[in-house]
């Protein structure tokens, strides 16, 4: 309830603290999930997938370092060159029409209204 709600908050409002404990929250999240993601396939790949059947397949099994890193790399290189091409050759590929009319200070666009 309200505890909780004045513990993450830092106070009785949203303030200074919040911002600062909600900035460091979103700057770390994504180093602690790159983490946990390899602490998952060192656990994954130290036993192995689980085999409920209980039928040994070490024929099939692929290895994972040669083949399957090699695809993921290649994948991971082909979209950084997609997305680095449309970035450096046509930025404006993407961008939105009115973004290109010019500003004029004295009119306000027809699509800005109040709420109210």
């Amino acid at each position: 309830g309200k505890d909780l709600v004045q513990w993450v908050w830092g106070g009785f409002s949203v303030d200074n603290a919040t911002l600062t404990r909600f900035f460091a929250f979103h700057f770390l999240l994504p180093f602690i999930i790159a983490a946990a993601s390899m602490v998952h396939l060192l656990f994954l790949h130290e036993t192995g997938s689980n085999n409920p059947a209980g039928i040994n397949s070490d024929a099939d099994k692929i290895s994972f370092h040669p083949y399957f890193s090699y695809k993921d790399l290649l994948g991971f290189a082909a979209l950084l060159i997609a997305l680095t091409s449309i970035a450096l050759f046509t930025p404006n590929i993407l961008g939105d029409p009115d973004n290109f009319t010019p500003a004029n200070p004295l009119v306000t666009p027809p699509h800005i209204k109040p709420e109210w």
